[in-house]
């Protein structure tokens, strides 16, 4: 399309041999000021009782502690610095695509197949580093030897299915708003705006309790 709005298309730019989607470069780093700018915000003059984004903020933290050490134990204490920006990063992304202008960093595949990718590289570090090299390549082949095939699928699986969950749910939302938009103006957009935004935050919170499940397999000592 040569005028108009192009669904799923990114302005491209090329380095180095690189092709790079510009607008989900400044989506994110968009989405990574806002955080910033609301968690310092946020903290900046903390109240007993509080208000607005200090107590969203203060919800949030409070639920992914208490998941991290449900699930994760003690040890888990280190990673919640990484569960709780990562939940912010989600939400924030998420929800920017809604904003006249803006579009969501989460809805390009690149986006959230790296924060797939990120979650499952330390998935494995921390596996090794907790049960030992041979003890965690051992459990591929458990119970038996033939299910390293099955194991090794389910690996596989975890980053794509992660991804995709995340960039078909929040490109689709988009979509339909944009569709919607052209077709029943008003009403119904609006209504879907408000639903959008409450699928933006389920699917951060999605991402991030399997993320945390993931996660806490590797944080197990090898017995």
């Amino acid at each position: 399309m040569e005028h108009g709005h192009e669904i799923g298309s990114h302005p491209l730019a090329h380095f180095a041999g690189l092709t790079f989607n510009m607008d989900t470069l400044i989506m994110t780093w968009i989405t990574m000021a806002i955080v910033i700018v609301l968690a310092i915000a946020a903290t900046r003059r903390i109240e007993l009782r509080p208000r607005g984004w200090q107590n969203f903020l203060e919800m949030a933290v409070v639920y992914l502690l208490e998941q991290v050490e449900t699930n994760m134990g003690p040890k888990g204490q280190k990673l919640a610095p990484l569960i709780i920006t990562l939940f912010l990063f989600l939400v924030v992304g998420n929800e920017l695509g809604l904003v006249p202008g803006f579009t969501s960093p989460t809805n390009d595949i690149n986006t959230t197949l790296g924060l797939a990718l990120m979650i499952v590289a330390i998935v494995h570090v921390l596996g090794i580093k907790n049960k030992g090299f041979t003890r965690y390549i051992k459990h591929f082949f458990e119970p038996y030897i033939p299910f390293v095939v099955i194991n090794i699928i389910e690996e596989v699986a975890k980053p794509i299915t992660l991804s995709f969950r995340l960039f078909g749910n929040i490109l689709a939302g988009e979509i339909l708003l944009l569709v919607l938009g052209m077709l029943v103006p008003y009403f119904v957009p609006t209504l879907w705006l408000a639903f959008s935004v409450f699928v933006g935050i389920v699917q951060a919170f999605i991402f991030t309790m399997l993320s945390i499940s993931y996660l806490s397999n590797s944080m197990q000592d090898g017995h």
